[in-house]
């Protein structure tokens, strides 16, 4: 188990790994991308059950992990990279052609960590809850584990998929949804409100915690908590209250910094703000 402080050092390092990857390309999320560092340096680093140096796709007998909200990859490759999946200086070819390392995520190249291309939202839980169903048919005891956002709460493919998990009692799933209240266009109570989403999700079934994802302990204890009630019957979904752009403060509390690249200048700010802990790639 890793404690706070060395995780505190892996979310510092990750934050700079995310805008100097998108500040190269000028291209890619970094919004989303810093809010959720928190909860994924915690769950690939004290959670979750899995084996960088020996990666498979069918990940037999390891916990799995499904990135829904697939734009958010820079935080992902920076997790996987640092966690020992492929060399970290590959992340110096993020969006570049003929990199395995895409804007969204695709397994297309071979990319260890990665098991299915996403980005077009809505997809994640359904191929999460397939994965999750097939554990149980090879009497394999490990959990399934995916990120959603919340503007993706808006496609209804969600809702189909959150209904089938309860009516299949499929309860070797966790699935966390990123409630930062941003979308690419603005507010999402702009654009299409979620309304009680908590209320919505326990309505279908499904047993709901909630978490400050900017915490590191919070998250950490709220994972294990998830973990505890896994195998119960009902399947399980973390609200994760995030703040995008978190750690870097001129992006932080706005939707603008969605899918914005920073300039040099800002670039060496929020680099300023980060401290280097594990060598930049």
């Amino acid at each position: 188990m890793a404690d706070i402080q060395k995780l505190e050092q892996i979310v510092s390092q990750v934050r700079r790994d995310i805008v100097r990857m998108v500040h190269q390309n000028n291209s890619g999320h970094p919004g989303g991308s810093l809010g959720c560092t928190e909860f994924l340096v915690t769950l690939y680093n004290e959670v979750m059950e899995h084996n960088p140096k020996n990666f498979s796709m069918d990940g037999k007998n390891e916990d799995l992990f499904f990135l829904s909200n697939g734009h958010i990859s820079p935080v992902l490759y920076s997790v996987l990279g640092r966690a020992g999946y492929f060399p970290v200086k590959e992340m110096a070819t993020f969006r570049s052609l003929n990199s395995r390392l895409q804007g969204h995520p695709t397994p297309h190249e071979g990319l260890e960590g990665i098991r299915i291309a996403s980005g077009s939202l809505g997809q994640g839980l359904s191929v999460a809850l397939g994965a999750a169903q097939a554990k149980k048919l090879n009497k394999d005891n490990k959990l399934v584990y995916v990120l959603m956002g919340d503007g993706e709460q808006q496609e209804g493919q969600i809702w189909e998929a959150a209904m089938y998990a309860a009516h299949n009692k499929v309860d070797n799933i966790i699935a966390t949804i990123d409630y930062n209240g941003a979308q690419i266009d603005g507010s999402t109570d702009e654009v299409l409100s979620l309304g009680d989403l908590k209320g919505k999700w326990e309505a279908f079934g499904w047993k709901v915690l909630e978490v400050d994802g900017n915490k590191l302990p919070e998250i950490g204890k709220t994972l294990k908590e998830a973990k505890s009630l896994s195998g119960k019957g009902t399947p399980i979904l973390i609200l994760m209250t995030t703040q995008m752009g978190h750690g870097v403060d001129f992006m932080m509390g706005t939707h603008k910094w969605h899918g914005v690249a920073p300039n040099n200048e800002q670039l060496k700010s929020a680099l300023a703000q980060n401290p280097e802990t594990l060598g930049d790639y």
